[in-house]
């Protein structure tokens, strides 16, 4: 809902009609329930009639906030209406104590005491715990300096590169050579990258690379420059790198999706999940804004067929750099009042983590 419209509409909503609607969103957040004329009318504090309160609702829709899901039904907020729900009437509410003293129980101490995929499973599963939704956390690909590289020969035409980095993290790659190449020449070229790159991340690699050979082309052989190549320019850039995804809290996504008859929107969801580019995606979402961002329906296109909310936040690197993204994927009727808060917070105390 753009501004101009959410200004319209507000300015030609009276008391009566923001409580209204108000109370059917809220309803439908806690119940997921339409709510009707004669509930309604039990629930506000001014008398009002059912046929009046009909009147109300009858203008509510033909502003596209609300409808009805059949003949006869109370009303439900449109996809249009939660957001304006969200953008002119939400509070965004404050974490209690104990939930700050639980959310950092979880992640600082496993942050201290585990490795950073391990902080942020955590993470995720409590997210889930503490939310209708489930717990989702997008991992880059992190850029320790590196160690050591090695080259041994598979096959005439392939080799594994093993990239040891500064931490005591390994990868593997598989690297196409060019023809005639012997398990000496990959010795040698190895001892020359590691001469050279040492204490760098891969993306500080591939620019030293780059920069050595303009000063000195003949410094690298053809196998040498063929490894660089195919080597370090694959394994430095999001789009070619794929991200981690952990997704904890499954039962809390079929336990409110069954109970609306979603189940065909779950398989959606889960089918977005797996597609691979997908993942980027979520992480652009994260980027495009500060602090946290709520994607409510088809606003989000990663999500657009399962219909899911997302509120995800980024967390950063101690250079301040978006380097991930966590937050919570749920049915539209999550509480995002609650939840925000809470995402914000725990990419808070993981950036801090990171530091």
């Amino acid at each position: 809902m753009t501004k101009p419209v959410l200004d319209q509409s507000l300015q030609s909503m009276d008391t009566r009609s923001r409580e209204v609607f108000r109370l059917i969103v809220e309803n439908y957040l806690a119940e997921g329930d339409p709510l009707g004329s004669r509930n309604l009318a039990r629930r506000l504090p001014q008398q009002l009639s059912p046929a009046t309160i009909r009147n109300v609702m009858s203008d509510l829709e033909h502003l596209g906030l609300i409808y009805s899901p059949h003949i006869s039904a109370g009303r439900l907020p449109t996809q249009q209406g939660l957001r304006f729900f969200v953008d002119a009437f939400m509070e965004i509410g404050d974490l209690s104590e104990k939930e700050r003293q639980v959310i950092e129980a979880q992640v600082v101490a496993s942050g201290r005491s585990q490795s950073l995929e391990q902080m942020l499973t955590e993470a995720s599963q409590m997210l889930s715990g503490m939310s209708r939704g489930a717990g989702v956390v997008l991992a880059a690909k992190s850029e320790a300096p590196l160690k050591h590289i090695e080259f041994i020969q598979l096959e005439p035409r392939k080799a594994l590169a093993i990239l040891v980095s500064q931490n005591g993290d390994v990868e593997n790659r598989i690297l196409e050579l060019p023809a005639g190449v012997t398990s000496s020449q990959l010795v040698e070229a190895a001892n020359y990258l590691n001469a050279h790159i040492r204490g760098l991340t891969l993306g500080e690699a591939r620019t030293e690379m780059e920069r050595l050979r303009e000063e000195a082309r003949n410094a690298l052989d053809t196998l040498s420059q063929s490894l660089v190549d195919q080597g370090l320019a694959i394994w430095t850039g999001r789009d070619t790198d794929t991200p981690q995804l952990i997704v904890r809290g499954w039962a809390n996504l079929l336990d409110n999706t069954m109970a609306q008859a979603d189940l065909d929107l779950l398989k959606h969801l889960f089918e977005d999940l797996e597609a691979k580019e997908s993942l980027v995606q979520l992480l652009d979402l994260a980027e495009e804004g500060p602090g946290v961002r709520i994607f409510i329906g088809s606003e989000n296109k990663l999500f657009s067929l399962s219909g899911s909310s997302v509120v995800v936040a980024p967390y950063r690197d101690k250079n301040a750099r978006v380097i991930g993204a966590l937050g919570i994927i749920g049915p539209t009727r999550l509480n995002y009042a609650r939840i925000v808060p809470m995402v914000d917070y725990t990419a808070q105390l993981v950036s801090r983590m990171l530091r």
